[in-house]
């Protein structure tokens, strides 16, 4: 039987476990995320002592609960209250507009988790490069189960098999260009993924960086820019300011949600000035509170099968 580490504290800002960690599951049979029927969510993760299984859960209205197992169990359990945003302060953040204050009145449980993994959430950000969304899930699943390990500790209640932790970065470097296709993940975006698998360990230290020295250490990889560093910025620095410039919707979006017309990406970063330093909270916020953007209508990312090429 693999022991389990656990704790339960008292978080000093509201926290709302679905909104927060539901940024870390890409798309539906997520092998390293579950939520449970009961409320609770799973992830599976690599700390620096081994790889681990982390369950959180609430328990009574304001206490929060972390069960884990595995290798690196001891240090995911205490490394549990920063991933659910401890260090997140909105004390700062000035609504402006009565939208946004009702949001932020009514969700006083949002708050910007930090993994502190890169490469966790580069590599699916990678493979959400210019492909819709559905295609991304489904090769980060495929890569994930034929690749990764099987995690530590019980099968949650649901599933039919264990969890699964993404593979390490030498595994990711060492995929077979086949392997890549197979999955539907085209070369640039495998080479790319490959590159910085080779580079993981300076990569990781950007955890430890201010924001825009991240940023920077990031975007030293070829394929990576300013829309994949923001992405990794909102998972695993916690960044509240981290503004996916160049997402193929977010302009429109935040344009519609907030002046209601469409928006270029310089249009959307001079219309979002005054949220500086809580730009991606203001996203959150208007995603959370069911704010709709624009009407669905016009063209769409076109779907491309890779593996037919």
């Amino acid at each position: 039987m693999i022991a389990e580490h656990a704790m339960t504290w008292t978080p000093r800002h509201p926290t709302d476990l679905a909104r927060t960690v539901g940024v870390l599951r890409r798309g539906a049979g997520d092998p390293t995320f579950h939520r449970g029927a009961d409320g609770s969510f799973w992830r599976t993760t690599r700390t620096t002592s081994g790889v681990a299984t982390v369950r959180y859960s609430q328990v009574g209205a304001v206490e929060l609960r972390v069960q884990a197992w595995g290798p690196g169990a001891a240090d995911a359990a205490a490394e549990a209250p920063v991933v659910l945003g401890e260090g997140d302060d909105p004390a700062s953040f000035d609504p402006i507009i009565p939208l946004l204050a009702e949001a932020h009145r009514r969700i006083p449980g949002l708050r910007m988790l930090r993994t502190g993994r890169v490469i966790e959430s580069l590599v699916p950000a990678i493979l959400e490069q210019k492909v819709i969304t559905l295609q991304a899930h489904d090769s980060w699943r495929a890569l994930v189960h034929r690749f990764g390990d099987d995690a530590p500790g019980p099968v949650p209640s649901g599933l039919a098999r264990p969890m699964k932790v993404a593979p390490t970065a030498e595994v990711w470097r060492r995929i077979p260009s086949w392997e890549w296709h197979r999955a539907g993940v085209d070369p640039q975006r495998s080479r790319t993924i490959v590159n910085a698998a080779r580079y993981a360990a300076r990569l990781e230290e950007a955890s430890g960086m201010s924001p825009a020295d991240a940023a920077a250490r990031l975007m030293l990889m070829p394929g990576v820019g300013v829309w994949t560093a923001a992405e990794v910025a909102q998972r695993a620095f916690g960044d509240p300011d981290a503004l996916a410039v160049g997402d193929y919707h977010l302009a429109n979006y935040l344009g519609h949600a907030l002046w209601g017309r469409d928006m270029t990406d310089d249009e959307m970063v001079e219309a979002m000035a005054p949220w500086a330093g809580h730009r991606q909270r203001v996203v959150r916020l208007l995603g959370a509170a069911g704010v709709a953007g624009r009407p669905k209508r016009g063209p769409r990312m076109p779907f491309v099968d890779h593996r037919a090429r």
